[in-house]
């Protein structure tokens, strides 16, 4: 293992290579996230951290920077203790990757997390550019209201002027996703080079009805917690359901309360109401904001990538003490990775990964004495799917040993 962890840049950079003759790889559109993982101890040294969970749990933690294909493939990662912030990890994975990999002029796309005024300026000259999430209740007072004003919509390839109050909730316009775009000015004084960047926000009547039935369920948990147990209400963080508690310590008529007072907040509700369907990215692109907000979407499968790891391939709770061992057990987990994305995208997408992943542990044989090999498993369509990419089978009511080793044989190979 500590070898696997000294020469895990190396390993990801061959892997890259070799992944290049089995499947197309499309690196002109780079997807960047981070997560953590956490360990079942209490005690912080090396990579293992407090920091900001995203699970929420009261342990320490290692923080995973993870890059993607356009095609979904994993490219690379990085590993970091947890107390890390998660925005200075990306420009040394970027540089390691263009030095590993010969990669230079490619685009970055990432979440709002990752979003600083560096990484964006990092990724505005020597051919590359970015691609990422804003946040509308962060902007300045007159882009927020400009992004939130009803006229001055568009379609693509139509020149046409829409105003979204008057959109009629059909099937029809609930396809649709409406945009407009503000070209931003700036200047990039260490490299004395112009930083302009386009602000892009996107509308659309069902990712607003998807918001508001989210909104509507953490209003209904907020209900059920006010009027069960109101101590529970104390703590929270922006997207907890109790942000939409408030506590009264005093009367109508101004005096001390004997005791807190919880309810709704109306206001935080309708406050957050206004931007149900909106959102919004700043990129340095001059392509069609329809094709930019098109690339952005394709975020949600380095998220999958996070689950599968952390479920499937069970790489949390970590139970490794040593950094080196910490870095192999990951560089496990992305080789894991890369080779289910590949199988996953050889089988055409057809199948989700919890029946690929329960398909390949349950395919097993028995052994008959000297006879052979008979299945131990259901013959499925999957099964057949992946007979089919190997090259061989292993669901014939008898397989001899001499068959058996030819398959193992060319598996090596």
């Amino acid at each position: 293992m500590s070898v696997i962890a000294e020469e895990s840049s190396f390993i990801q950079a061959e892997l890259y290579e070799t992944s290049k003759r089995l499947i197309k790889r499309q690196t002109g559109i780079l997807y960047y996230d981070c997560t953590n993982y956490f360990f079942e101890t209490e005690h912080q040294e090396g990579l293992k951290q407090y920091g900001p969970s995203k699970e929420h749990r009261p342990n320490p933690i290692v923080e995973m920077g993870l890059f993607m294909d356009y095609s979904g493939i994993p490219l690379a990662f990085c590993i970091h203790p947890g107390n890390t912030n998660e925005q200075t990890t990306l420009i040394p994975l970027e540089e390691q990757i263009m030095k590993d990999f010969s990669l230079a002029r490619f685009i970055v796309c990432t979440d709002a997390g990752l979003s600083s005024e560096t990484n964006r300026k990092f990724n505005n000259f020597g051919g590359r550019c970015f691609i990422t999430t804003q946040s509308i209740k962060k902007l300045k007072k007159a882009e927020r209201e400009w992004c939130l004003a009803p006229t001055g919509w568009h379609l693509k390839d139509t020149t046409d002027v829409y105003d979204i109050r008057k959109l009629e909730d059909t099937e029809e316009n609930r396809k649709k996703i409406f945009y407009k775009q503000l070209f931003v000015e700036g200047n990039d004084g260490k490299r004395e080079i112009d930083f302009d960047q386009t602000l892009i926000v996107t509308y659309s009547l069902k990712y607003r009805d998807y918001q508001r039935d989210i909104r509507n369920q953490q209003v209904q948990r907020a209900l059920k917690t006010v009027e069960k147990d109101p101590k529970k209400t104390e703590k929270h963080n922006q997207n907890d359901f109790r942000r939409f508690i408030k506590k009264t310590a005093v009367t109508a008529d101004g005096e001390c309360a004997e005791k807190k007072i919880y309810s709704i907040d109306q206001d935080m509700i309708l406050n957050e109401s206004q931007y149900d369907g909106f959102y919004a990215v700043y990129t340095n692109l001059d392509d069609d904001p329809a094709d930019i907000a098109q690339i952005n979407r394709g975020r949600w499968e380095i998220g999958e990538s996070f689950r599968i790891m952390k479920t499937e391939f069970e790489a949390r709770p970590v139970y490794l003490k040593r950094d080196d061992r910490i870095k192999a057990h990951f560089t496990t987990c992305f080789i894991a990775l890369l080779i289910y994305r590949i199988l996953e995208k050889k089988l055409d997408n057809d199948f989700t990964c919890d029946d690929i992943i329960a398909t390949l542990r349950n395919m097993r044989v028995t052994k008959i004495g000297k006879e052979g090999y008979v299945p131990s498993y259901t013959r499925t369509e999957l099964t057949d799917a992946l007979h089919d990419y190997a090259g061989f089978r292993t669901d014939y009511e008898l397989m001899t040993q001499r068959t058996m080793k030819g398959i193992c044989r060319r598996s090596k190979e």
